[in-house]
């Protein structure tokens, strides 16, 4: 068999465009081209994550350049930061005007400052043998260069676009329409920055914006939360229309992963019911099938374990990996005292369904797993004729659980998936190769958390030149890429297994963090025990984590009251502890 990736670039050409959004693209190019006596104006593309905005937004790009009489500009508003976004978009846009029009635009602000400064500038302009990005620089000193000129801004681009939308060649006029991609990822300052380019100084005629964002993420619950009623009022005000890219049809998004499975040579693994579940359980989210598939071929190209295991169980193992992170992070490190998460899972679930309706009697199977899952949490077993506990004993139950279990329950699709994995022969025979290390290397990729990335956390730089570092963990080979990393930037690890290994480092070493884990052996809080005492006799006073691969409301209750943070997450962990360091160095211990 042989695999190749698919890409996850935007469609810009007819033949790659896999979900037939063609026919929206033509017709919105159509209306945009037939709107431009309108301009200016604002067309939103609104879309979640993944959904195709920006390939139907190249679409319509790719038709409005057949047009003579059309300029299109693409600016990726993720590119740029705070203020810089609004000299970045006028800058693009002003790049798209003829240099004539540009020089034009020159001498007339020359020629409105004062006598010595007008000569100065029309000096320059005619003397200097500039491009079009030259002139643009020029025009943008002249127009940022103090309030006065950002105050005339708007005229003066208003002058220039209508100069060049009106140029005699084209009737009844030119049209200039700027695609800003990925808005709704972009900081708080900048998404105002490019909004304040646009309806502020470039909300001009012959020019049309066309903006890809999830509108809600911009909303007042989602990244502007925190803007005040007159920023909400301006924010209402950018967006003339919008258009709301639907979801594929089921069927259409069916066609869809039949597509990338040919395109990636999986198609032969994918059997007709695959090819429905992983159009169901992506949400019929086109990106999200990409990254599955990707997935699926990587792991069955580079990991021959994979052979032992039916595509099935594959490719529900790596729905979960993309769709439940956190619990599939749960499955895989298997807790000692709890080894088997997913049983874990379904066991609460039937228990629950028992002790929320106390006026239900329960099916015999269902009491008896019931009981069974108090009594493996360390509680007292229900009584039959004593329903009103019920209720209490649930809510103590759900404190010895991962945290996310409550939440999981209330999910159908999640139930579904497990309880359809489960059911695979061979299931926990997969499970018990994945938690012990010998598949998934690719599994960063398919949706475990890697390491936090240098490039993403402006503290991951952070230097940790003499810092000593304590980490308490009976079962450390998991530990070991955050050891390097640690000791690649200076810091000092000391290492131990045990507690008396740890206070032997207490007792002769000062110790700027400590990290350990939670459970050892047949004791599920030996961490905060540990922690607990050292903290009562003087030994360690300073910051802690916790890194386990098991949280629950009642270890984080625990790690509180130490004064300590508790996380799952290898990434989360890196953050935790640059954060420290960086505190620690700005307020040094005596």
């Amino acid at each position: 068999m042989k695999f190749s990736l698919l890409n996850d670039e935007p469609v810009t050409e007819a033949d790659a465009d896999l979900l037939s959004v063609g026919r929206a693209a033509g017709e919105l190019a159509r209306l945009l081209h037939d709107s431009r006596t309108s301009t200016p104006f604002t067309l939103a593309v609104d879309a979640g994550w993944g959904m195709g905005k920006s390939s139907l937004m190249r679409l319509v790009e790719a038709e409005l350049r057949k047009q003579q009489d059309t300029v299109t500009v693409w600016y990726n508003a993720w590119t740029s930061t705070g203020a810089d976004a609004l000299e970045g978009l006028i800058k693009s846009v002003l790049m798209r005007f003829d240099r004539r029009v540009l020089r034009r635009a020159l001498n007339r602000l020359a020629e409105r400052r004062t006598l010595v400064t007008a000569a100065r500038t029309v000096a320059t302009v005619a003397a200097a043998p500039l491009g079009v990005a030259g002139l643009v620089d020029r025009l943008w000193q002249e127009l940022s260069i103090d309030a006065p000129s950002r105050n005339a801004m708007r005229d003066a681009l208003r002058e220039l676009a209508t100069e060049w939308a009106q140029a005699a060649e084209h009737a009844p006029q030119r049209l200039l329409v700027v695609f800003i991609d990925d808005l709704d990822r972009c900081s708080e300052e900048t998404v105002l920055a490019v909004c304040e380019a646009v309806k502020v100084y470039l909300d001009v005629p012959g020019l049309a914006f066309v903006i890809g964002c999830d509108r809600s993420a911009l909303g007042p619950s989602g990244l502007l939360r925190e803007l005040s009623p007159a920023g909400s009022a301006f924010m209402e005000k950018i967006f003339q229309t919008s258009y709301r890219l639907p979801a594929p049809a089921p069927d259409d998004i069916e066609v869809y992963v039949r597509r990338c499975a040919l395109r990636s040579g999986l198609r032969e693994l994918l059997d007709a019911d695959l090819v429905k579940l992983i159009a169901e359980r992506s949400a019929r989210n086109p990106r999200r099938i990409k990254r599955l598939i990707n997935g699926f071929g990587l792991e069955y190209g580079l990991n021959p374990v994979w052979g032992r295991f039916a595509p099935e169980a594959v490719i529900r193992m790596l729905l979960l990996q993309h769709l439940y992170a956190d619990f599939y992070r749960n499955l895989l490190a298997g807790d000692r005292s709890h080894p088997d998460t997913a049983r874990e899972f379904l066991d609460y679930r039937r228990a629950r369904r028992v002790l929320s309706r106390p006026t239900v009697p329960p099916d015999p199977q269902d009491w008896r797993i019931t009981v069974s899952c108090v009594l493996e949490h360390g509680m007292t077993a229900p009584l039959r004729d004593q329903p009103e506990e019920w209720g209490a004993l649930l809510a103590r139950l759900e404190e010895y659980l991962p945290t996310g279990f409550p939440a999981l329950e209330r999910d159908q699709n999640f139930v579904t998936l497990l309880q359809e994995l489960m059911a695979l022969d061979g299931a926990d025979e997969l499970l018990r190769v994945l938690q012990h290390g010998a598949a998934s290397v690719t599994s960063v990729y398919a949706g475990q958390e890697p390491l936090a990335v240098d490039e993403e956390s402006p503290g991951s730089s952070t230097p940790y030149l003499g810092f000593h570092v304590l980490w308490v963990d009976d079962n450390p080979q998991g530990n070991g890429l955050h050891v390097q990393r640690l000791e690649a930037r200076g810091a000092r690890v000391w290492l131990a297994s045990d507690d008396q290994e740890a206070e032997r480092v207490l007792a002769g070493t000062r110790v700027d963090l400590l990290l350990s884990d939670v459970g050892r052996g047949t004791d599920s809080d030996a961490g905060f025990v540990a922690l607990r005492r050292w903290r009562d006799s003087g030994r360690y006073r300073g910051p802690a984590i916790f890194y386990t691969g098991r949280i629950t409301p009642n270890r984080v209750e625990q790690s509180d009251r130490l004064g300590a943070q508790i996380t799952t997450s290898s990434a989360e962990l890196s953050r935790m502890m640059d954060a420290l360091v960086r505190a620690a160095a700005e307020h040094p211990r005596g």
